[in-house]
């Protein structure tokens, strides 16, 4: 078929245009005379040997058995499902908006939105966990925000069900490497908190604009993924308030048994600690549009400042209990001094303000005295 000429139809769906392309296949809009409304056609095609062929049908019609079965306002809707020749095809829901991936490089989300978008798919999420679906390739890619404001997760082509009709071959990975949690690159089995840790990885990204985990190379990348802790968001974007920094850091556990239990808890905080980032985001606009305080005694600012100490180059760890949500964790938290003998799992350091230090002026007048005492007896043995 040639990629210029459009295919007539797919099964009763009356093909318009082509909306994008991508490495399985293309995407069409079309009609559906039937039921008179306008579609998403996702094919891929089945090319290759016939094993291979096999493989990528079954595989794509996982997709729709998994999406298929669910009705959730977050999760794009599947209507049909078919094969026209060599093509395999899933009629959807046509959805019009940007991808996170848009987004992020538009540096168009603020932080309180960003939080809003993973609050609401993080309660898409849990719907699909709760009926044995973890999706396994969370990523901006496959998150949409309508331009009404709603958000639809997309493309469960890999989704694993409690009985999945597709085995993955030994040694392939299938998901986002970038996006992927721990134990899903060493090919450990994992559970929906796997979407879980995805989800915080997004959610990093929507707020800071960067990727947590980077790497020159896949074997790199997956290193520092399963064994090296994040910075902290708020390291990168200063005015954000530190719940995000810990809701961030317990769905980034390396341990599932440490992240969130569910999506739906992860919601809950999400939606908790949206006022808040409200409230220092309006702040930090409205710092951003006062005029500048001059550096003097007279007006204040870092002159005062650099008259209470100067920050301590050595750093501090938050070490944040496994069990901690956004609602009661803060008062389980201890600051410990950053050496050997207390590595915390989340390894973050900060910056400590120095606390100016008392003078004890009765050992100070002690030690005085005995300065005295010595430069006496020192003086006698000399001139005498």
């Amino acid at each position: 078929m040639s990629e210029d000429k459009l295919p007539e139809k797919f099964g009763r769906f009356r093909v318009i245009d082509e909306l994008g392309r991508g490495a399985m296949g293309v995407v069409y809009r079309a009609h559906d005379d039937m039921l008179q409304r306008t579609v998403a056609i996702k094919t891929v095609a089945l090319t290759g040997s016939r094993e291979e062929r096999d493989q990528h049908e079954a595989r794509f019609l996982q997709e729709a058995r998994a999406a298929g079965g669910l009705s959730h306002p977050a999760i794009v809707t599947i209507y049909d499902v078919g094969r026209e020749g060599d093509m395999a095809f899933i009629a959807m829901e046509l959805i019009e908006g940007k991808d996170l991936r848009e987004l992020i490089a538009e540096v168009s989300l603020t932080p309180s939105r960003s939080v809003a978008i993973a609050a609401a798919t993080a309660e898409g999420l849990h719907y699909a966990h709760e009926r044995g679906i973890v999706h396994r390739d969370v990523k901006p890619g496959n998150i949409m925000v309508l331009t009404d404001g709603r958000v639809k997760i997309m493309d469960f082509g890999i989704a694993r069900l409690t009985q999945s009709s597709v085995k993955t071959q030994t040694g392939v990975l299938l998901g986002s490497p970038q996006y992927m949690a721990p134990e899903q690159i060493i090919g450990q089995p994992l559970d929906h908190r796997a979407d879980i840790f995805s989800l915080g990885l997004v959610l990093y990204e929507m707020i800071t604009g960067s990727k947590p985990f980077q790497g020159e190379d896949i074997p790199e990348l997956t290193f520092k993924v399963a064994n090296l802790p994040a910075a902290p968001p708020s390291h990168l974007a200063p005015d954000l308030p530190q719940v995000i920094d810990f809701i961030v850091a317990r769905a980034l556990k390396k341990r599932p048994d440490e992240r969130y239990a569910s999506a739906a808890e992860m919601a809950k905080d999400l939606h908790n600690a949206l006022n808040e980032v409200r409230v220092a985001e309006a702040a930090s606009a409205e710092r951003g549009s006062a005029e500048t305080i001059p550096n003097t005694p007279e007006g204040g600012g870092l002159a005062d400042f650099a008259s209470g100490g100067a920050l301590r180059e050595e750093p501090i760890e938050l070490r944040a209990s496994p069990r901690f949500d956004s609602s009661e964790g803060l008062a389980r938290l201890a600051v410990l001094p950053s050496d050997e003998h207390s590595r915390s799992r989340g390894g973050w350091t900060v910056p400590l303000k120095r606390e100016p230090q008392r003078v004890d002026r009765a050992r100070a007048a002690v030690v005085l005295a005995y300065a005295c005492a010595f430069i006496a007896a020192v003086s006698i043995a000399v001139f005498t």
